[in-house]
This record gives structure tokens, sequence and C-alpha cells, in this order.
């Protein structure tokens, strides 16, 4: 939940616009982006009905038909040469592998916590996911934020406390997906390779070893993909369902604010939030006191970059 600035997804992350963009109105661009948001969060939804398959399958075809759509995608946006250098750059490729394999393991922990019932604690994650993005910030990057943003990181660490200590369990999920969401993030901002370019390289990598796995379990007896067209059609849709939405926040980004574009990516752990409800999913008032302050961190993170796009705007005026 790809999300955030350049990463998901939705559990996929997505790109930042490219340098040379021209940006589109506005409201197309809000629309695009939130169309993109919302499809993330209803991911959820979408991989409820793939519990037909493992979550090692369902990833592996996830990487696999992803592959066409983004080498589409990357032509279609004059990237090709430039996705062609990449074989030529050895410490581009090292990093690549590197974030697929991040970028993979997410994916995977994010359809296997779906297909067994903990969408609340997957929407936790991607609702951590900013917070953990400030605090790699402060403490690994050596960036400065101000005093709101460490408040809100405080809030989020005071509600995976209580998680731990009322609830009774560690939130390895969702503090799975956020780190690992996170250091992709971080890593894939080493190399100026372009978003797009990098994803496609990213499945590439993936794909590769995923299409000899598929061979030997679709040959075997806990292959679903020969099962029936419903469960062929839904593991080929992985693939759309993985680029859409990056194709629709590639054009919204163009023509939004940093701060929109961080206010929108709420959408999408919100929905997961939803579906996790909806399917009936245990939330007691132990877990509704660790969402509240996780919640509450938000609200102070978006306070906070409300106000920096205001004194961003007044210094422009």
């Amino acid at each position: 939940m790809t999300t955030p600035a350049d990463r998901s997804a939705g559990p996929v992350a997505p790109p930042s616009p490219p340098p040379d963009s021209g940006r589109l109105d506005a409201g197309r661009a809000g629309a695009a982006a939130l169309l993109a948001y919302v499809i993330w969060g209803l991911s959820a939804a979408f991989y409820k009905f793939l519990d037909f398959a493992s979550s090692t399958e369902i990833v592996l075809h996830r990487a696999v038909w992803s592959v066409p759509l983004l080498a589409l995608l990357v032509w279609m946006a004059g990237r090709a040469p430039a996705a062609l250098r990449v074989m030529a750059d050895k410490r581009a490729l090292a990093t690549l592998l590197l974030s697929a394999i991040l970028i993979a393991s997410n994916w995977w922990v994010f359809v296997w916590a779906i297909n067994a019932d903990r969408v609340l604690d997957v929407s936790l994650g991607y609702f951590i996911n900013p917070l953990m993005n400030v605090a790699v910030g402060v403490f690994i990057a050596g960036e400065r934020f101000g005093r709101a943003r460490m408040i809100a990181v405080a809030l989020a660490v005071i509600g995976v406390a209580n998680q731990i200590i009322a609830v009774g369990e560690i939130p390895w999920i969702g503090l799975f997906l956020a780190a690992s969401f996170t250091a992709y993030g971080y890593i894939r901002k080493t190399i100026s390779t372009d978003g797009r370019v990098g994803l496609f390289w990213e499945t590439l990598i993936i794909s590769l070893p995923s299409l000899i796995a598929l061979f030997f379990i679709e040959a075997g007896p806990d292959g679903r993909f020969f099962s029936g067209p419903y469960e062929a059609i839904m593991l080929i849709l992985t693939g759309p369902m993985t680029v859409a939405p990056l194709l629709l926040f590639i054009i919204g980004a163009r023509g939004l604010h940093f701060a929109t574009i961080g206010l929108l990516q709420f959408v999408a752990p919100t929905l997961q939030f939803t579906v996790g409800i909806i399917w009936g999913e245990t939330f007691s008032f132990a877990h509704a006191i660790t969402f509240a302050f996780i919640w509450a961190g938000l609200a102070v993170f978006t306070l906070d970059l409300l106000r920096s796009r205001q004194r961003a705007v007044a210094r422009e005026s």
C-alpha cells in the first residue's frame, strides 16, 4: 500500500514524477491520484478473492504478469533507452536487486496477511509508514524535523507499545510492512533511476526466478492456475492491479503538490481498515486505543504538513 514520495503500494511503491514532466490540471491530477490510492486500498478486498491460491503462488504471478505491462508503460513513456542503460550500471543493478528483494518480501507478507484475515494489521502498517519515514529521516538520514513531527512519531510508538502490552502481541505484520516499505524507499533514493524504469527492473528481477518456481508449482498438485478460467483470470489480474494504480499515481503526481500527495496516501490504509472491519476481523477496545494513538500521530503530522505548505505558499507570493 505500492504508495508516499516514491513508495505502493498500496502494497506497490509509486515513483516520483520525472522532472521534465509537465504539470496537469489540478482537478484531473487529483482525481487520478485519488483513484490510485483507492485501488491500492481496495486491493485488500481483491486479494481476498484469491484465497484459493497460496500467498507464494499469488506473488509469483503478480511479478510475472506485471512485467509486460510495465514494459509497455516504460516504452510509451519514452523511457526504453533509460531502461537499457541500467544494464550497464552495475551499481544501479545491485541496488535494484536489493530493492527487488525488499518489495517482493513486502508483497508476500501483504498477500499472506490478507489471506490470513489480518487486513487490520496491514492497514496499521501503512498508517505507520509515513511516521516511520519521519523517524528514518531523523535518526538515519540526519534530517531535521520540527517538534510536531517528533510528537507524531512518539504517538505512533505509544500506539505500538499499547498493542504489545494491552493486546498482548507484537504487531509484526504492520511493523514489517512499514519497515520494508520505508527501507525500500530509502534505498531507491540512493539511485537516480526513473521510478517506472526502476520498478520494471525490480519486477523483471523477481519474475525470472518466479517463472521457474511457477513451472514446478503449476505442474504439481498445489498449483491453481489451471484449475479453471476463474482462477487463471484472477491470477493474471494481479498484474494490472499492480500497474494500474502506479500509472494513475504518475499521472496525478504531475499536477499535485507534495503536501496533497501526503494527505492522499492515508486513503489506502483507511480503505484497508474498512475492508478488515467489513470482513469481521477482531477489533477490540485495546485495538481501538492502538489505532487512536497512531491516528493522533497522523493528525499531528497532517497539520504540520499543511502548515509547511502554507508557509511555502506565503514565501512564493
